[in-house]
Formats: C-alpha cells, sequence, structure tokens
C-alpha cells in the first residue's frame, strides 16, 4: 500500500502562491520567464515533499539543477539589467541546508562568478554603467556569498540540535523498552511465585496418598492368584501411574523449590556442548541435525554450570521435537553489550502468536503430552543467574530462543 501524500502545509501554500505572483507580476510578461519562475517554485516545494536530497550525490545534482535554471531565467529576462538574478540565492540557500561550509561556499562562489560572467558578453558601448552601478552589482554578489555561510551556520545549527534530540530520543525509546521489560520480568516473577508456592504444597499433598496407592499396589500385586491376570494387570497400570504422577510431582517440587545458584567460572560452549551430546540421541532418531556457530570472543564466566547445561538441553530438545526430519538446529553465541547471548534457531511448526507472551508461564505447553514446566524452569533459571530469556517465531517458519547471560554475573535473589 502506497503511503499517503501529506497534505500541503501553510507555509508551502504561501511559498506556491509568492512563485505564482511573481510570474504573473513579470513586467515583461515573457513567457519563458514565466515557466522558469513556475518551475523554480515547483522544485523548491519538491525539496521538503520528495526524499530527493538524501545523499550528497543527489543533493549536489538537484541544486546544480536550480541553480542552472536560474542563470538561465537571468540570462533571457537581461543579464546584468535583470530583476531575476538574486533569484541565484534559491540553490545557495538549498546548499547551505542540505550540504556543509565547503558545499555552501562552492555554490555561493559558483552563482556570484556566473552572473559576473554576464558582465563579459556586456555591451558597454550602448548603455550607461556608472560606477555606483557597478558598486551595487558587487555587493549583491557577495551578499549572495555571505547569505549562503549565514544560513549554513544556522542550518548546521539546527543539524546539531536535531542529532542531538534524536540521541536523546533513541535513549528514552531504549530505557523505554528496558522498562517494559523489567515490568514484564516482575510480573512474571510475581506469578511464578505464587505458582511456586501452590505447586510445592499441591505436590507435597499429593505425595502421601501416591505413596499410599503405590504400596496397596504393590500388596495387592503379591497377594493376587497367579492365575488371576486381570488384576495383575491392573496393579501393573496403577503402580505405572503412580510412578507417572510422582515424576510429575517432582517436577512441581523442582519448579517450586528455590534455586542455589554456584556461580564458578565456566566455558560457554563447553557447556552447551555437553547440552547438545544429551540430546544427540534423539536428533538423531528424528534425523535432525544440530550446527554449532560459536563467536570465539566469548570468554568464560561466572554460571552454575550443571544448571545451564539442564537450560540449553531443554531449550535444544524442544527445537528437535518441533523440527521435522531432514531439517536442521542452530545453536549460535555471541557478545551482545554486557550478555553473552545464546541463540538456538530452529525451523520447525513454530509458536502460536497468542501462545508468545505466556510461552515462558508454568503450565503452558505446544505439546500434546507435556505439562508446560520445562520452559517455567528454565526461565526460573536465567532469571536467577540475573540473565533474560526471549524468543521469536512464525508460525511455519520455526523459532529462535534468545538466551542472554552477564559475564559479570551476581545471582539473583529469590
Amino acid at each position: 500500500m502506497a503511503p499517503r501524500m501529506r497534505p500541503p502545509q501553510v507555509h508551502e501554500i504561501l511559498i506556491a502562491l509568492v512563485f505564482i505572483a511573481m510570474a504573473v507580476l513579470d513586467p515583461d510578461q515573457n513567457v519563458p520567464e514565466m515557466v522558469l519562475v513556475l518551475l523554480l517554485g515547483a522544485l523548491q516545494l519538491a525539496e521538503v515533499r520528495l526524499p530527493v536530497l538524501e545523499t550528497k550525490m543527489r543533493a549536489v545534482a538537484w541544486i546544480s539543477l536550480k541553480l542552472a535554471l536560474a542563470l538561465w531565467l537571468t540570462w533571457i529576462s537581461g543579464d546584468v539589467n535583470s530583476h531575476y538574478y538574486l533569484i541565484t540565492l534559491l540553490p545557495v540557500i538549498s546548499a547551505a541546508t542540505y550540504l556543509g561550509p565547503l558545499g555552501t561556499f562552492v555554490f555561493s562562489v559558483l552563482a556570484a562568478i556566473s552572473i559576473f560572467a554576464f558582465l563579459l558578453s556586456y555591451n558597454w558601448d550602448t548603455t550607461d554603467f556608472l560606477i555606483e552601478d557597478k558598486k551595487r552589482f558587487a555587493l549583491n554578489l557577495l551578499f549572495i556569498v555571505i547569505t549562503g555561510q549565514l544560513v549554513n551556520l544556522l542550518a548546521e545549527a539546527i543539524r546539531a540540535q536535531s542529532t542531538k534530540y534524536k540521541a536523546v530520543a533513541d535513549q528514552l525509546s531504549e530505557t523505554n523498552r528496558q522498562l517494559r521489560e523489567a515490568e514484564a520480568a516482575v510480573r512474571r516473577s510475581e506469578r511464578l511465585a505464587a505458582l511456586g508456592q501452590l505447586s510445592a504444597g499441591l505436590a507435597h499433598e499429593l505425595r502421601n496418598p501416591l505413596g499410599t496407592i503405590k504400596a496397596s499396589s504393590e500388596m495387592l500385586s503379591r497377594t493376587v492368584a497367579a492365575e488371576n491376570e486381570v488384576a495383575r494387570e491392573v496393579s501393573g497400570y496403577i503402580s505405572t501411574e503412580v510412578d507417572r504422577c510422582n515424576s510429575l510431582v517432582s517436577r512441581f517440587l523442582d519448579f517450586a523449590r528455590p534455586l542455589e545458584v554456584r556461580l564458578a567460572d565456566a566455558d560457554l560452549t563447553q557447556v552447551i556442548d555437553r547440552s547438545i551430546e544429551m540430546v544427540a540421541r534423539e536428533a538423531k532418531e528424528r534425523e535432525v541435525t544440530i550446527y554449532r556457530n560459536y563467536a570465539p570472543d566469548v570468554p568464560p564466566f561466572p554460571m552454575d554450570a550443571e544448571l545451564m547445561e539442564r537450560v540449553f538441553f531443554n531449550v535444544i530438545q524442544n527445537g528437535v521435537q518441533a523440527s521435522a526430519p531432514g531439517s536442521s538446529i542452530t545453536v549460535k553465541t555471541r557478545i551482545a553489550g554486557p550478555m553473552a547471548e545464546t541463540s538456538v534457531i530452529d525451523r520447525g511448526s513454530g509458536i502460536d502468536p497468542k501462545l508468545i507472551e505466556t510461552i515462558f508461564n508454568p503450565f503452558v505447553t505446544t505439546k500434546p503430552s507435556g505439562v508446560g514446566l520445562g520452559l517455567a524452569i528454565v526461565t526460573k533459571i536465567v532469571d536467577r543467574h540475573g540473565g533474560r530469556m526471549t524468543v521469536e517465531s512464525q508460525p511455519g517458519e520455526g523459532s529462535v530462543f534468545h538466551i542472554g547471560l552477564p559475564i559479570h554475573a551476581e545471582p539473583q535473589l529469590q
């Protein structure tokens, strides 16, 4: 969809009216002169509405065209006697606005020399050109040069202020982004704390009845007659499901249990390599290739290597399980400011945009048999390292999980 053209501003309308008045009030009512005046007006207005002066080369070409038209208008309207020769100020002012001091000076002198050159073809025998007229003419040429430099000084000051304001705006934008991330992290931490307490209480309450059921199942298995296959099979089912529930309760407790982070200098690539080795068998079975793209400038830094292996294992395993046979995963590291960032890039099915904001919350999962605690625990570990974890995803195109860890790490309070 093409961008909508903004409506004309008041000053643009006034400038257009002034150029029309100049063309209409031409004392000679010369059609070529009127056309050139209107064309110069159109070019002047186009400067602020079209991106024609984005580069130095385009600016030089555009200003040269305006200077040529201004000199042509001066030439056909009477040379040195032209009432239009001060219109050469238009390209000079454009040069002062879009070029530096040197470019402004070049175009100013070029305009003055071009007008002065008209004197060389002037017929001195047919017209009186008094010494006062010559002085006035020379002063006007100097006025063109000094006007260009003064406008350039003002334009440079405006550009400096604009650069300063842009830097402040960029800084405010970055600060706002960090504040939004911090607010999201706080909200997530509060949710995790509340859910952690709930999970801990629920897990402890479930452990006792599950133990009773398990013991009863084993007693039943030992006491039923050997020929009662149905009872033995049901007893086995009970025992298996109790074990599965116990495993789930253990995951609840892992999520709720306060993490003790033991920091020690470790090589990030070695930690990732150990995680890849743990998931290599499943990747081979699924025919998924794992590529490693490690930055050589990431130094060893403090982390809990055992916990971070768990983080990378979980994220890489998720990528393998989301990938189609024959596809690949890339694990990439780099320095990102004060962080060492690891990106796990898969080409799988992606994540529904509705789940992006909640993917790290407990009990949110895209797997049919998942319980949604894996990424919640992973995020908790990263948070305790003082790091951050984000995801980018497009449905049908894959996902990128970014794990940033501070190079100078201090464990965060629970």
